[in-house]
């Protein structure tokens, strides 16, 4: 089973170089076009040149989502770190929460009457049941 283990690994980075390959968007494929690194992906596979060359040389690799590095919103500038206390989005999450909080309040009044009502109810059928099972064992002693 291990001598297997070689070939499985190049046949995965094969597989994944080439799948990789085929859904970069061409604006981000770098040195050449994306059916040559296609071409050279499929011919150099086995040996493992055309995978590798991929995946060092083949396409613009992005910068962790959401961190520090450069986007085209800061033109390549690094992404600046903004305090919680400082981030108007976020102060304007807890403006929302704060609000969605406040009206809970009534909803929460709204659905304890409900469950007052279910509750009401479902003693009310139970008393229903209870009344029909003692009729029928009366009937049934007579």
């Amino acid at each position: 089973m291990l001598r297997y283990l070689p070939f499985l690994l190049v046949l995965a980075l094969w597989i994944y170089a080439f799948i990789d390959c085929l859904n970069t968007p061409e604006e981000e494929v770098k040195g050449l076009p994306k059916v040559v690194w296609v071409i050279i992906i499929l011919l150099f596979g086995e040996v493992l040149v055309g995978p590798v060359a991929w995946l060092v040389a083949g396409r613009n690799r992005r910068g962790p989502a959401g961190g520090v590095g450069s986007s085209e919103g800061s033109r390549g500038q690094r992404a600046r770190f903004v305090a919680p206390d400082d981030n108007p989005e976020f102060l304007k999450s807890l403006k929302v929460e704060h609000r969605a909080d406040e009206s809970g309040k009534d909803d929460g009044r709204r659905d304890e009457t409900l469950l007052k009502d279910w509750e009401a109810d479902l003693r009310r059928r139970e008393e229903e049941l209870k009344k029909r099972e003692d009729r029928t064992r009366s009937d049934e002693e007579s």
